[in-house]
């Protein structure tokens, strides 16, 4: 069992979502499962990775050339994918992963994240998709989805393909069913 873990490699973010993140990596490690990740060694993205080899888990990195000094490539991988563009990033991610945890973050992993969920809807994978918000970071998110379905924008069954989890065993639970 492989999950993606989708997070932010921004600076300077607070220590509870470099927390969230370790955390997250560990629970992937108990579970038996391996790590599948952006291949960045810093912030969340670093952490998460700490946290699943901590735990035994092989790790999968996968990198676009234009990031490697940006999100600093990390060296520790078990599996190192180097491709040409985020396009072809998302979609390794989604080739080696069974599941998929979508953590705090802002554009690029809000951006993976939709992309995953469009996936699922039309049916170009069957491959769970787990929100782990413990701190509310996506709160107005949800808001903003539930007020487009009020608004007939958004499509039946489209809300059933995600799991939203405040806490870390049930989104790992989620992954594994």
């Amino acid at each position: 069992m492989r999950i993606s873990v989708y997070c932010s490699s921004a600076p300077n973010i607070d220590q509870k979502f470099l927390n969230l993140a370790f955390d997250v990596g560990v629970a992937i490690g108990m579970a038996k499962a391996d790590l599948v990740w952006g291949a960045g060694q810093v912030s969340m993205m670093g952490q998460v990775a700490k946290g699943a080899r901590a735990e035994g888990a092989k790790t999968f990195g996968v990198i676009p050339e234009k990031l490697i000094t940006k999100e600093f490539a990390d060296p520790e991988c078990t599996e190192f994918f180097l491709v040409s563009d985020m396009r072809a990033r998302k979609a390794k991610l989604e080739e080696l992963a069974d599941a998929f945890i979508v953590l705090p973050g802002g554009i690029g992993t809000l951006e993976e994240f939709f992309e995953i969920w469009v996936g699922r809807y039309l049916g170009f994978h069957n491959k769970p998709i787990v929100v782990c918000d413990p701190y509310g970071a996506f709160s107005s998110l949800q808001t903003a989805l539930d007020d487009l379905t009020g608004i007939a924008m958004m499509k039946s069954g489209q809300h059933e393909l995600v799991k939203w989890c405040t806490d870390i065993p049930s989104a790992i639970t989620a992954c594994l069913l």
